[in-house]
């Protein structure tokens, strides 16, 4: 039977596990090149979807990586390969791409199916340990995901290979989330049931200050009033208004500090003399994450809610945000 260790050999052991396979990770860094762009231009160029498939361990990679590629834009489903051959094989359409999981670059599953998929025209990726093998040579692209060593002490269970593809996985995932424009908005869309995909529905008027939790003043508002309106409601900011009661600019303390960096600090100074005109604004309608778009997008860390004719019913700020758990 086996040999019982002690705590100090299992926490030995364990970080030697953590080692190799953060070490797998990391080489792959220097294997990234034109063979994982060609990839990338090949799956975003598709017309279906994206075809996994692999045996065993690497099945169950490949299980994961159609799953993240699912989730974020990128329609993808697994095929067995043992099944592949019976029939399972009509999943695959001329409008897919397949990737295919070896460790080996022989498995036998996959040499049986490759040429089928290869005479339908569908481009074929290879995610293997062996670059140069029979599967890597029926590839139209292999992305070399070997390592040196499996953390498994006989180095034979697939352990830090199967890390390693998954990383090269969780790679083309992102690159092509990146390459399609996939937004947050999407990724709510994708995830309907879970707590991210319930914040991402929400919308400004459900999150929004409003009432007198909004910071206001006039235009011909003093300063010393100003910064106690802003101190007073703790949002770093007020909104002004014009003689309408309209939106006219926005105090923030951005304003005030480049105010005072210019050694101006006149008690008798206006608002309309140290306001940003035209500040970027929402509609209480529109979702969360166009307003994070926009703090994003420009800099800024809080947004009036306006409605008809410019009338403020609220206001957001990015740390209201992250405290909900809505941004991160």
């Amino acid at each position: 039977m086996g040999n019982n260790i002690n705590d100090k050999e299992s926490l030995e052991l364990a970080r030697r596990v953590l080692h190799i396979e953060a070490k797998a990770v990391a080489n792959l860094e220097a294997k990234i090149g034109q063979a994982f762009a060609k990839a990338v231009r090949l799956l975003a160029g598709m017309r279906g979807r994206v075809v996994v498939t692999g045996m065993g361990k690497s099945g169950l990679v490949g299980r994961k990586i159609a799953a993240t590629l699912s989730s974020t834009g990128t329609p993808a489903i697994f095929l067995h390969p043992a099944e592949a051959v019976h029939g399972d094989l009509g999943m695959v359409s001329k409008r897919d791409a397949v990737i295919i999981i070896s460790k080996s670059g022989r498995t036998l599953e996959l040499q049986g199916i490759v040429p089928y998929i290869k005479l339908m025209g569908v481009p074929v990726i290879g995610l293997l340990g062996d670059a140069d093998s029979a599967l890597g040579e029926a590839c139209d692209v292999v992305l070399d995901c070997s390592v040196d060593e499996e953390a498994c002490p006989f180095d034979l269970a697939p352990t830090a290979s199967t890390t390693a593809t998954l990383a090269m996985g969780d790679a083309l995932a992102v690159a092509l989330l990146k390459v399609k424009g996939f937004r947050r908005e999407d990724f709510a869309f994708l995830h309907p049931g879970g707590a991210l995909g319930r914040h991402l529905r929400e919308r400004i008027e459900d999150v929004m200050m409003k009432g007198d939790d909004i910071p206001l003043v006039e235009k011909r508002t003093f300063l010393p009033e100003v910064i106690t309106e802003m101190s007073s409601k703790n949002l770093g900011a007020t909104c002004v208004l014009d003689e309408e009661g309209r939106l006219w600019g926005i105090v923030t303390d951005g304003d005030l500090r480049r105010l005072m960096g210019r050694g101006v600090s006149s008690q008798d100074l206006r608002a309309e003399e140290f306001a940003s005109r035209n500040p970027k604004t929402i509609s209480p309608s529109a979702l969360v994450t166009r307003a994070i778009n926009i703090m994003e997008t420009h800099n800024i860390t809080v947004l009036p809610v306006v409605e008809d004719e410019n009338r403020v019913v609220g206001i957001v700020h990015m740390h209201m945000l992250l405290k909900s758990g809505i941004a991160k």
